[in-house]
């Protein structure tokens, strides 16, 4: 037994290696245990304080850390063994990439916990939408940035020359914009949408067919709930490009009616027919007070009465013609007032 643990292979001897690996091993059970602790033991302390600067510490370093420490365990086992320089040289090079990596990671999850705690809360106490519609696309650029800025780290510590493949990025980024320039067109329509401010969430918009309510408003779509339910995306390029008709900001719903009484009605009754009509937009509160009542024409087969009125804005639209309809029905009927419909005599001569 002993011989054979003394044996060499690839340069070190099969006790090296096993010691190697149970480093290794041992890294990760001490990982699983630091990751519980963290999660169990200093979390339930943690929720009895008052402050949450521990918790959101706590949520940063959970995950970090089990890699940290597996890095950690890794770097020892294979710096007590005697590898080649290349394989060394390599190695190392992946092993600080690594590390960069996780520390990027760090801080990206130190951002999002305090976004979450601290930067939503108060965005929520404003009265404007704008830092509703601004928040997420700072969260996104912000975590890109990290991101990117650890990457160039990872890159430059593992020995890449930088400078020249952020050259090569924006040659290829170049051509890459020139092939994706309906993409960029919806990204900088996405803005447009911000700083103009056609809509904001939560207002019923019709554009290009769609008819429905903003739910979010992306970079590079907006994303409509339709009045069937469903959930449609919007490519942003599709606003600028055509006209939004924003349902929610309009001061009222105009409501015209074309009311046709039969032609034996006399002047007097459509006199009263006209009274009734202005009678009834007055008593419902859900009306504002100009009202257009007219008679207007002599049709076919009615004598019509215009009929125009306003519905205030976020007044119930369907429940308030109800109302004036069957408010309309009860009074023309009492009143013995008969509304007409086509109708055609036919003329025979007898033979």
């Amino acid at each position: 037994m002993n011989a054979w643990l003394e044996q060499s292979f690839y340069g070190n001897t099969a006790l090296e290696w096993g010691i190697a690996l149970g480093i290794i091993a041992g890294a990760i059970v001490l990982s699983k245990l630091v990751y519980w602790i963290l999660g169990s033991v200093v979390r339930r302390m943690a929720a009895k304080t008052d402050t949450r600067l521990d918790n959101i510490a706590i949520d940063m370093l959970e995950e970090p850390a089990v890699a940290f420490i597996v890095l950690a365990g890794v770097n020892y086992a294979l710096n007590t063994l005697s590898l080649p320089a290349g394989l060394e040289a390599f190695l190392d090079k992946v092993l600080g990439l690594l590390i960069a990596l996780t520390i990027t990671w760090l801080a990206a999850r130190l951002f999002d916990s305090i976004y979450k705690e601290y930067i939503l809360p108060l965005s929520a106490k404003t009265d404007t939408d704008l830092d509703d519609q601004l928040l997420p696309i700072l969260r996104k650029t912000v975590k890109a940035a990290i991101w990117a800025f650890g990457l160039i780290i990872g890159f430059n510590n593992a020995g890449y020359d930088v400078a020249a493949l952020l050259a090569g990025i924006g040659i290829g980024g170049l051509a890459l914009a020139m092939a994706a320039k309906d993409s960029v067109s919806n990204v900088f329509g996405g803005f447009t949408i911000i700083m103009d401010q056609p809509f904001s969430i939560g207002d019923r918009v019709q554009v290009a067919g769609h008819d429905g309510t903003v739910e979010e408003i992306g970079i590079r779509s907006t994303r409509l709930r339709t009045l069937e339910g469903r959930e449609v995306s919007i490519p942003n390029s599709k606003f600028t490009d055509s006209t939004v008709e924003n349902v929610s900001r309009e001061p009222s719903r105009k409501v015209v009616s074309n009311l046709g009484l039969t032609y034996d009605t006399t002047p007097d009754q459509m006199r009263e027919a006209m009274d009734i009509l202005r009678r009834v937009a007055g008593d419902n509160a859900s009306l504002e007070e100009k009202v257009t009542v007219a008679f207007n024409a002599f049709g076919d087969s009615a004598m019509n009465i215009l009929f125009i009125y306003y519905i205030k804005s976020g007044a119930d639209i369907a429940g308030t013609q109800s109302e004036i309809n069957l408010a309309i029905l009860d009074a023309f009927n009492s009143a013995g007032l008969e509304f007409a419909f086509p109708t055609q005599m036919h003329y025979t001569k007898a033979v």
